[in-house]
C-alpha cells in the first residue's frame, strides 16, 4: 500500500471556480479519491466541465466528482441552468413516470458536466414539513411505503445515464428536531421503531444503491453509554448494523460533511477521522476547510494498514462502475436544459414553475453549503 492510497479515503471541496496553484498542488500531493462541488465553485457551464476536467486531469486513479443535485433548492446547478421539481412536490404529483424521467434527465446533466456520483436520492420521510431538521422539500414521500417507491424509480433512472447514487441520511433526519449543520440531533427512538419506519427504505433500496451516506445523528439505542456520539462515528451503527445486519458489507459508505457543527462542536479534528474510518465509513467528507484534507492526510497516513484496506478495496469496486463524461457542446446543455424545464412546468404548472426557491441558507445551511 502506498501513501497514495490513503488519500483515496478523502472526498473533498476545493474552494473557487477554477484551480489555483496552492489547491492543485494539495491534490497532486494527497490524491483524494474524490471532490464535491458547490455553488461556490459554479460559475458557467464552460467554466464547469473546464474543472471537472482538470480535476480529472490532475488524479493518478480516476476520482469520485460528486455534487448536491437532489431537485428544489438542493439543486447546484440551478445556478446555471433551470430548476428541477424537489422531491416532494413530484411525490405529491403521484407519477411515477415523472420521477423517473426526473432521474433519467438529473443522469444526463451531470454527466455532461463531468460528475460521476450524485448524493442522492434522500431516503429520509418528510413527516413534517416545518420541522427545521434541512429536510424540507428534499423527501420522496410521507411515509416508507411511499419513499421506497419513488425514490427507487429516481435511482434506476439516474443510474441508468450512468451516474452512480449515494442513498442518504443513514439511519436517518426524519425525526431530528435540530439542523445537524448546527448542531447535533438527538433522536429517541427504539431500535424497533427505527427498523419499522426510517430503517425500511434503505434496508430496501441498499441492494441498489453505489453508495451511502452516514448522518450526524445520534441515535441512543446504538451507542447508550455514548450520549455524544454521532452515526457517522459509531461502530454500531454502521459496522455492526448497516454493514452487518442490513448485509452492505461490500458497499462504499461515505460520511456527511466534518465540516458540520454536529461534529465541530463535539470533537477534535483527529478523533473525529480516526473515529470515522475505525466506525466502517470508507471516506471521510471535507467540504469547506480545503487544507484540513492534508492534515486528514496525515491522520489516515498514521493508522494500522488493516484499518484501511477494506475501505480501499470498497472504492475500487465501486471506482470500476465510474462512466466517463458525456462530449460537452452548449446545444446538449441547452437541450437537456429544457427537459428540466419541461419537467419542472408539467409538475408544478406554468405559474408556479417561474417561482425558483429561495438560496440565502436562513431555513438550513444545506442550501449553500
Amino acid at each position: 500500500m502506498s501513501s497514495f492510497d490513503v488519500g483515496q479515503l478523502i472526498l473533498m471541496g476545493i474552494p473557487g471556480t477554477e484551480l489555483d496553484s496552492d489547491t492543485a498542488s494539495l491534490i497532486k500531493s494527497i490524491q483524494p479519491g474524490g471532490f464535491i462541488i458547490f455553488g461556490r465553485n459554479i460559475e458557467s457551464p464552460d467554466q464547469l466541465r473546464k474543472l471537472t476536467d482538470d480535476l480529472r486531469s490532475i488524479s493518478i486513479t480516476e476520482p469520485f466528482i460528486t455534487i448536491d443535485q437532489e431537485g428544489g433548492r438542493v439543486s447546484r446547478l440551478r445556478l446555471i441552468g433551470a430548476e428541477p421539481p424537489n422531491a416532494i412536490q413530484l411525490s405529491r404529483k403521484n407519477d411515477p413516470k415523472l420521477i423517473k424521467r426526473h432521474g433519467k434527465i438529473t443522469g444526463q446533466l451531470l454527466r455532461i458536466y463531468g460528475f460521476n456520483l450524485n448524493l442522492c436520492p434522500v431516503l429520509d420521510i418528510s413527516l413534517d414539513e416545518d420541522a427545521d431538521n434541512s429536510l424540507r422539500g428534499r423527501c420522496y414521500g410521507e411515509s416508507a411505503d411511499q419513499v421506497i417507491t419513488n425514490a427507487a424509480l429516481f435511482n434506476k433512472g439516474m443510474k441508468s445515464k450512468g451516474i452512480l447514487s449515494c442513498g442518504k441520511h443513514f439511519p436517518g433526519y426524519t425525526y431530528a428536531s435540530c439542523d445537524a449543520h448546527e448542531e447535533l440531533p438527538t433522536v429517541n427512538r427504539s431500535r424497533d421503531q427505527w427498523e419499522s419506519i426510517e430503517c425500511a427504505p434503505f434496508r430496501a433500496l441498499l441492494p441498489d444503491l453505489d453508495s451511502v451516506m452516514v448522518c450526524h445523528t445520534h441515535y441512543p439505542f446504538f451507542d447508550p453509554d455514548n450520549k455524544k456520539v454521532p452515526a457517522s462515528l459509531s461502530y454500531n451503527a454502521i459496522t455492526n448494523t448497516l454493514r452487518g445486519q442490513l448485509g452492505y458489507d461490500n458497499g462504499l459508505v461515505i460520511t456527511d460533511d466534518l465540516d458540520m457543527g454536529a461534529i465541530l462542536n463535539e470533537f477534535g479534528f483527529e478523533e473525529t477521522i480516526q473515529r470515522a474510518i475505525l466506525a466502517g465509513n470508507d471516506m471521510v467528507m471535507i467540504c469547506h476547510r480545503t487544507e484540513m484534507a492534508q492534515n486528514a492526510f496525515t491522520i489516515l497516513d498514521k493508522m494500522p494498514q488493516i484499518s484501511i484496506t477494506d475501505s480501499l478495496e470498497r472504492i475500487y469496486r465501486a471506482k470500476i462502475k465510474i462512466s466517463p463524461p458525456t462530449e460537452f457542446n452548449q446545444q446538449s446543455v441547452q437541450e437537456i436544459d429544457e427537459k428540466v424545464w419541461n419537467l419542472r412546468v408539467e409538475t408544478l404548472g406554468e405559474e408556479l414553475a417561474k417561482e425558483k426557491s429561495l438560496e440565502d441558507g436562513k431555513r438550513s445551511p444545506v442550501e449553500t453549503y
